[in-house]
């Protein structure tokens, strides 16, 4: 079975980025070939629009179908706002609390990312489980994609 990997904004960014530019395209090589399915909501396709024209063009590589979108549902949006109500994240934090939620209630795999403030922070990840538990969905993996792809 071929793993589905949720991918934020940041993954997308890193391919473009000298510090990020080598796990990222390793990664994005991983979708090209079908090894993995890329997992990409409307969130992430949002925040792509105002990306350099280098960064938005980094997914045309990726055939239509290694590729699963995610929309922002009910109960998603209702667990983004758990997130924000028990403080695993900052009001003004509303789009990575989405993120956060719609991969958890797809029950994607792995979400990755590059964002260690927000997303890949061991605090936070064990906030996000807690509420996740409590509410019925599972812990959500989150991590980069060194990780994901066994160079850490």
């Amino acid at each position: 079975m071929v793993g589905r990997i949720y991918t934020d904004t940041s993954v997308i960014g890193g391919c473009e980025d000298d510090e990020f530019r080598v796990p990222s395209r390793r990664l994005l090589d991983a979708f090209v070939q079908g090894n993995l399915r890329l997992v990409l909501s409307e969130l992430t396709l949002r925040e792509l629009e105002t990306a350099p024209a280098a960064v938005r063009g980094v997914l045309r590589a990726v055939p239509d179908g290694h590729v699963e979108f995610l929309r922002l549902t009910r109960p998603a949006a209702e667990l983004a706002q758990r997130y924000l109500v028990e403080r695993v994240l900052e009001p003004g934090m509303l789009a990575d609390a989405e993120h956060i939620a719609m991969a958890s209630v797809a029950r994607v795999d792995v979400l990755v990312s590059w964002n260690f403030k927000h997303i890949v922070n061991l605090r936070r990840i064990h906030g996000y489980h807690a509420v996740n538990r409590r509410l019925g969905y599972p812990a959500l993996e989150i991590r980069t994609p060194r990780e994901v792809l066994g160079d850490e």
